[in-house]
């Protein structure tokens, strides 16, 4: 199942319907930091807590996997198209752009970042899987288990997901970043 979707799909259900995180929890009597993780696809939630999250949002446990399965041979994004996605705005300004949102099941998802000058993510967070980063504009640090490394245009990663991690931008100017989470396990 395609976590990003399922998360993008939890968040517009909650928000929808007027509710914040500490609602969801108190109602649910989930963790909120659970609940932020799920919405931000840092983990993949368990079918007990999607059941309670249906229960709390209102929302049938099929209209939120419905069509998750679907795996189309070809997906084309035109640019025009893409889906930006929020991703924990509390601790970070950059912008995400679903690349591969048509084919919902899918092992990995393929983003476009824009890291604004003088942004990026505060605090170094981990998250299930694998990640590649490619730099397609500007120069970056990447904070990877404490140490901070730059990385300019054309430099490229591959990193375990689960160690706590964060990009950002320290420069004037805006940087692209080229970005494949690769996604393992549940919660």
């Amino acid at each position: 199942m395609n976590i990003v979707e399922l998360a993008q799909r939890i968040r517009t259900a909650r928000v929808g319907r007027g509710l914040t995180l500490d609602q969801v929890a108190e109602s649910s009597g989930l963790a909120k930091g659970l609940i932020s993780k799920v919405e931000n696809f840092r983990v993949t939630p368990t079918l007990p807590t999607l059941v309670k999250l249906c229960e709390t949002l209102g929302v049938r446990l099929s209209e939120l996997v419905d069509g998750l399965e679907e795996k189309p041979k070809l997906c084309i994004v035109p640019r025009d198209k893409r889906k930006q996605m929020e991703r924990d705005a509390a601790n970070s300004n950059i912008v995400y752009y679903s690349l591969a949102h048509g084919r919902a099941h899918r092992a990995m998802d393929p983003f476009e970042l824009l890291i604004p000058a003088h942004g990026g993510r505060s605090v170094a967070m981990p998250h299930e899987g694998e990640e590649f980063l490619t730099v397609l504009a500007g120069r970056v640090e990447f904070e990877f288990d404490g140490k901070v490394h730059s990385l300019a245009t054309g430099d490229s990663l591959y990193f375990d997901a689960e160690t706590d991690h964060r990009l950002f931008n320290m420069t004037n100017k805006p940087a692209r970043v080229l970005c494949v989470f690769l996604e393992r396990g549940g919660a």
